[in-house]
């Protein structure tokens, strides 16, 4: 006897029982998600007004501590620095804890992307995010020299060479928006090596629209065989650094957000100057 013939709708009845009951359980969990999510804006919020607060009374603090320092007694100059130095360990410390709070984006942050939150919440994601930003310098180097040595030894064309330049305007461009969100995020970015981006991003732009001429060409070779040098010096000097970021930060010398020399010019912080000066001087060697 041959067995019934299969019946599709009962089929199709019993998957969509099961997707009900899953679907159950995701409003559940989705519920659940939307509650917690509006604790930690609670919890944000209250902390950012409470560092705000505590920051603005240790800035106090310090003031009155630096105009009475000169007139205290001897005996008391040493509570007086003891004093000082816990002030300044605990900005670094607010520091850290602002890193993983919102906070309101600079002006080239607000005309770029407006009033978005870039602040990642959890550690992984921060240090994901600045391993990408590394990956991307890595890879556009490299980019970078292939076109600058073609341009300059294979093709002779305007063409080209505006390709080229467009190509610096977008990888200068795409360079502040980044440090400009790690800077969110925590990182130690050199004010002065972000601006020297924007400066880059101006003169690639000047290299784009110059017209074709005689001091154009005079210009171009030497300005080729620049962008070579410099991409290469970069690459080179990009393995080198990234291995010592790597051995400071599993001896506990450096934070995980920094970035390798060439690109941040980190420093070694204040709270922490005694400890990381040595080996960070290893570092500083080939800054830019």
């Amino acid at each position: 006897m041959n067995p019934p013939p299969p019946d599709p709708l009962g089929d199709c009845l019993r998957d969509w029982e099961e997707l009900q009951q899953d679907f159950q359980g995701i409003q559940e969990t989705h519920r659940l998600y939307r509650l917690k999510l509006e604790e930690l804006i609670k919890l944000q919020n209250n902390c950012t007004s409470s560092i705000t607060r505590q920051k603005k009374r240790l800035q106090e603090l310090a003031l009155v501590l630096k105009k009475c320092k000169h007139s205290l007694p001897s005996e008391a100059e040493e509570a007086a620095q003891e004093l000082e130095s816990q002030i300044k360990e605990r900005q670094g410390l607010f520091f850290d804890m602002e890193a993983y709070l919102p906070k309101k984006n600079g002006l080239y942050l607000s005309l770029v992307l407006g009033n978005v939150n870039v602040t990642l919440l959890s550690k992984q994601a921060k240090f994901a995010y600045k391993a990408e930003y590394e990956k991307f310098k890595l890879y556009l180097t490299i980019i970078l020299i292939l076109v600058s040595f073609t341009c300059r030894f294979l093709l002779n064309s305007r063409v080209t060479d505006a390709a080229f330049n467009f190509l610096l305007v977008w990888y200068y461009c795409t360079l502040t928006i980044r440090e400009s969100i790690l800077i969110n995020n925590g990182s130690r970015i050199k004010g002065w090596w972000v601006f020297h981006h924007y400066v880059s991003t101006f003169l690639s732009g000047v290299m784009l629209t110059w017209p074709d001429g005689l001091m154009y060409q005079k210009f171009r070779n030497q300005f080729l065989s620049f962008s070579m040098y410099q991409s290469f010096v970069q690459f080179l000097q990009y393995y080198y650094q990234s291995g010592c970021l790597y051995r400071l930060r599993a001896l506990g010398e450096r934070h995980t957000m920094d970035l390798t020399v060439g690109e941040s010019g980190m420093a070694v912080p204040p709270w922490n100057a005694d400890r990381g000066a040595g080996r960070a001087g290893l570092l500083l060697l080939t800054g830019v």
